[in-house]
């Protein structure tokens, strides 16, 4: 079995599985758990891990078949009976370790056109543990010969107590039809509510970039310089999700289906050979 990659500094422990999807297994601060977190030699399955990465999109592909440059380009229907492809490829195949030491990693995954992502791509990420702060940065490095659509973000779970609360300011949101995919904008100011009966599974754009998490045992902050956040919450869940992101759900595909330029969408098109890339901050401190 691979060994899983252990950061430490002062109070804070973040453990990598990096033949995991390269997912964080757990992250405690003086044994606390702030994210929803499995001691790594535990866990089995990447859907329960702490956090992810999204990388080349995030959520969904509709119907898994991205549509780019007027070609259908089947994916791999990757999430039980959801019909649609989900959260990119990166979560699903090991990555490499390139470096690391008692506070840092750096891990790699390189992709070659498959079924579930049909252009060449490389990809890095980056963990730096504080004090009080794990710090993340993602890349993405088109290595095809055509201009590709990309996209990245992460997908952390936050437990969530029973007086949990979160705040985060907004311009808007996209409203989400039954089959998971995006149906119209709407004006919103974000949220500021507890989170013990939340029902949220929204894209939110207009992002401020920083989401405020707060109860009895923990004061969070999540900072990134991406501007929309998909927040996913249920009245039964013990976690929320909290996930900065480049890009609107099904962003690509709505640029096909509506003509939405890729800037209104958040998708990055690299030309080959360019590079994207995006850090993000978790704060973390006892109440």
């Amino acid at each position: 079995m691979p060994t899983p990659l252990t950061l430490r500094c002062a109070d804070l422990q973040c453990d990598i599985k990096p033949e995991l999807g390269g997912c964080i297994a757990g992250l405690w601060i003086g044994g606390v758990p702030v994210l929803r977190s499995t001691p790594p030699n535990d866990l089995h399955s990447v859907r329960q891990a702490a956090s992810y990465p999204l990388v080349p999109f995030s959520n969904r592909v509709g119907q898994a078949t991205l549509q780019w440059k007027g070609t259908d380009h089947p994916l791999v229907k990757n999430w039980g009976p959801d019909p649609h492809a989900i959260h990119g490829v990166g979560w699903e195949r090991p990555w490499q370790v390139l470096d690391t030491n008692d506070t840092f990693a750096l891990l790699s995954y390189e992709h070659k056109a498959d079924a579930s992502w049909p252009f060449d791509f490389d990809s890095s990420q980056a963990f730096k543990l504080e004090a009080h702060a794990l710090e993340l940065s993602l890349s993405i490095t088109n290595q095809s010969t055509l201009a590709i659509p990309v996209g990245l973000g992460w997908h952390p779970f936050f437990i969530k107590r029973p007086d949990s609360r979160v705040q985060f300011d907004a311009t808007g949101r996209w409203e989400m039809g039954s089959d998971k995919l995006p149906t119209h904008h709407a004006a919103s100011t974000g949220l500021d509510t507890a989170c013990a009966a939340l029902d949220v599974d929204h894209c939110f754009d207009g992002w401020g970039g920083t989401v405020h998490l707060r109860d009895s045992v923990l004061k969070m902050r999540v900072l990134s310089s991406l501007s929309r956040l998909v927040v996913y919450s249920t009245p039964e869940s013990d976690c929320i999700a909290i996930e900065p992101v480049s890009h609107v759900n099904d962003a690509v595909n709505r640029m096909a289906q509506t003509g939405a330029s890729a800037d209104d969408m958040g998708v990055c098109i690299l030309q080959p050979g360019q590079t994207f890339s995006r850090a993000m901050r978790i704060e973390v401190e006892h109440a």
